[in-house]
């Protein structure tokens, strides 16, 4: 724990990208295989499962600290990171540390998670308490504050996993794509795991992995033009589903997530449809449910599959399931992310025909101008599409979301066109303070609309806002208080925001009955009075809209117009 706390203190300590990565290949070249491992795991964005919850570590710090929670409170919301407060508040009230067997400095990353923060999970609430405030009282500053963030998840020290790949690369000489690569998934850490991440050689855990996925930037300007000709690029819906990777290698099959979950079990029915391609592949695509016309069904009958481990007979006919490919990375054991974009569909198209009605071919959308894919974007939400995909056809396929070079220069050849969200103009009603940089300020904002002459929350949103704006905000929010609980501010109901949001859906958990779907702040309309804001039924209105239109992409004509990628049995 001692050497990869000081790799955090060091990382912390520099915003230097060269010396971020040089700082992590001399940790991974130096420490022993399974800390390693877990260093890997925890840089690279993964947490683990909860072991302690944060309400039951706050009660812990207030006790050792002999601190009134309305104390607690307050320094929290001044510092603004749990792990920080914590550390502070502990070290600010104790002796010196001292040494003992629980923290004995040859205990090390792996050991102190495998052997005594995992094992608290299991363990009731006094032996957690115990073991937390032995660690409290005689762990080094330091050591202390990465032990509470990582029982937290809130690792975050500027690092990206791209920088982790960079890092095993320097120190290992091993190819960053291939690393990449093995990264993808979720495996747990150990000595094993790590000895196959930076083998030279193939792996058995190579067999079943995704590639790592290539994403989209967004078009913010509206102005396609600026792309250049539009024949150079090709256009297609984006579709409302998950993005997935169907992954089929040594006749074995497996279906991720971008996420890098392993959906295998929760889709059988791709699973089973897979088993029937020609040849050994890896597809890029999006997994949606269908209806029985085979035309995609909106994501919140996604929803019900997804949150399912088990599914059953009456869940399959319910909700099934279909995978729409729009790329192929890999065929018949050939790596395809070099070709040209072009060349990919080609062998889209050639090389995975007719082989199951459940796996089909994006629809490649014939536009001679811009202004023709202006009007099909304007048409997406009719046809069940969230706007357009625009992806260069000389492109090759990628990692994340960076430029790759086209033609030698350097451009972000995936681009994703969305509509216009939904609006409401809601009611600010109430505030809490943000965390991390955004610590003092009030920045998580509560909205509501009317509803038989009272205000009714509808939803809380956190972005659109710039740093200006936020801090105008926050004076207001202060001295327009009207009453206080616990961090929350209730404000004067005098201002309203235009909300933006992609979808909405009933939902009986709140007291509105409506959720919003990725809801975000567009713009303060001063122009208008609290008293002529929107209202719960115009809210519930746009939902009856969306209904109506079924969000369901048209199909077909005929199999003949539109052939899908494998056909028919």
């Amino acid at each position: 724990m001692k050497a990869f706390a000081e790799l955090y203190a060091a990382l912390d300590a520099t915003t230097s990208t060269g010396e971020k990565v040089a700082l992590m290949a001399s940790f991974f070249r130096a420490a022993p295989a399974e800390d390693a491992a877990w260093a890997v795991f925890l840089l690279s964005g993964r947490k683990l499962r909860s072991v302690v919850k944060s309400s039951e570590l706050r009660a812990l710090v207030r006790r050792f600290a002999g601190l009134d929670e309305f104390v607690f409170a307050e320094c929290y919301q001044h510092v603004g990171d749990l792990a920080e407060t914590a550390t502070l508040l502990i070290d600010s009230t104790r002796p010196a540390p001292t040494s003992g067997e629980t923290t004995s400095p040859a205990a090390g990353l792996a050991e102190w998670i495998t052997e005594r923060i995992e094992p608290l999970r299991r363990a009731d609430e006094s032996q957690r308490r115990a073991a937390l405030e032995a660690w409290f009282a005689a762990l080094p500053r330091a050591e202390m504050f990465v032990l509470i963030k990582v029982l937290t998840g809130a690792l975050r020290v500027g690092i990206s996993r791209g920088l982790v790949h960079r890092a095993l690369a320097e120190a290992f000489g091993i190819d960053e794509s291939r690393l990449a690569q093995r990264l993808m998934g979720d495996a747990p850490p150990s000595a094993a795991w790590f000895c196959g991440l930076i083998a030279h050689e193939a792996t058995p855990a190579d067999r079943l992995t995704p590639r790592p996925f290539f994403l989209a930037t967004p078009l913010e300007t509206g102005d396609p033009e600026s792309l250049g000709d539009v024949r150079d690029w090709q256009i297609e819906w984006k579709f409302d589903g998950i993005r997935c990777q169907l992954v089929r290698r040594g006749g074995a099959v497996a279906l991720w997530s971008r996420g890098e979950e392993l959906l295998t079990e929760r889709f059988p029915e791709i699973i089973e449809a897979a088993g029937r391609l020609p040849s050994d592949c890896v597809l890029d695509g999006e997994l949606l449910c269908l209806a029985p016309d085979g035309s995609p069904r909106p994501f919140s009958v996604l929803q019900t599959r997804i949150t399912r481990t088990s599914i059953s007979r009456a869940l399959l006919a319910r909700a099934p399931a279909g995978f729409i490919a729009y790329d192929a990375l890999e065929a018949a054991g050939r790596d395809l992310t070099a070709l040209a974009l072009s060349e990919r569909r080609r062998a889209l198209e050639t090389e995975f025909v007719r082989a199951h009605p459940r796996l089909s071919l994006s629809p490649v959308l014939e536009c001679s101008t811009w202004n023709i894919a202006r009007e099909l974007r304007a048409q997406a939400r009719e046809r069940g599409a969230e706007g357009l995909m625009i992806k260069h056809r000389a492109s090759p396929y990628g990692a994340g979301r960076r430029a790759v070079s086209v033609a030698g220069a350097e451009i972000f050849a995936w681009r994703k066109w969305k509509v216009d969200p939904y609006t409401l103009d809601v009611v600010l009603t109430a505030a809490q303070p943000g965390h991390g940089k955004r610590a003092g300020l009030f920045t998580d904002y509560t909205f509501a609309v009317w509803d038989a002459g009272a205000l009714v929350t509808l939803a809380k949103a956190y972005s659109g806002l710039s740093n200006d704006e936020i801090v105008a905000l926050d004076a207001w929010i202060r001295r327009h208080t009207v009453g206080r609980f616990g961090p929350v501010r209730q404000v004067e109901p005098v201002r309203v925001f235009e909300l933006g949001f992609e979808g909405l859906a009933e939902s009986p958990r709140h007291r509105s009955g409506l959720a919003l779907r990725f809801p975000r702040i567009l713009r303060e309309r001063t122009d208008k009075p609290a008293a002529e804001a929107d209202t719960l039924e115009t809210a519930r209105a746009l939902l009856r809209h969306a209904q109506a239109e079924n969000l369901q992409l048209r199909p077909p004509r005929s199999r003949e117009d539109q052939p899908g990628l494998f056909g028919a049995d």
